[in-house]
């Protein structure tokens, strides 16, 4: 298994984690993406945010972690940014898309979750390209 550095993955996985906060809020996609899927402020209230906000969080330690592993040891910047825009739009995204086809689900709903993986997998190929 190549080096890894842990610090960089934390903060990666922590720029990842916040950029999803800023992204489904009420200040960018939030309320969009809240008609999108067809959840109510009644249900959304309804959620265990502590257990949710935490499981993202690990979810995006694992995203992180795993990407660093990917990358390699002491990848160069543009290549972490360049793979992480690449694993966002063409693996995560499409492979959003081909589920958000069979469920019906809209566009704007693909956009919306399509663009903020293209993100933050961008910004931790990014953050894990800098920091080595």
């Amino acid at each position: 298994m190549p080096a890894i550095n842990y610090w960089a993955v934390v903060a990666a996985a922590i720029a990842g984690f916040v950029i999803g906060g800023l992204w489904y809020s009420p200040l960018l996609f939030g309320k969009a993406w809240q008609r999108e899927v067809g959840l109510s402020d009644a249900e959304l209230a309804r959620g265990n945010m502590a257990r949710i906000f935490g499981l993202s969080l690990v979810l995006s330690l694992l995203a992180a972690w795993m990407f660093a592993i990917f990358l390699g040891p002491r990848p160069p910047m543009a290549f972490g940014l360049g793979a992480g825009f690449a694993a966002g739009l063409f693996w995560v995204a499409t492979s959003f898309g081909t589920n958000y086809l069979f469920a019906r689900r809209s566009l704007k709903l693909f956009l919306i979750d399509g663009g903020y993986h293209t993100l933050q997998f961008s910004a931790i190929g990014l953050i894990l390209g800098l920091w080595h």
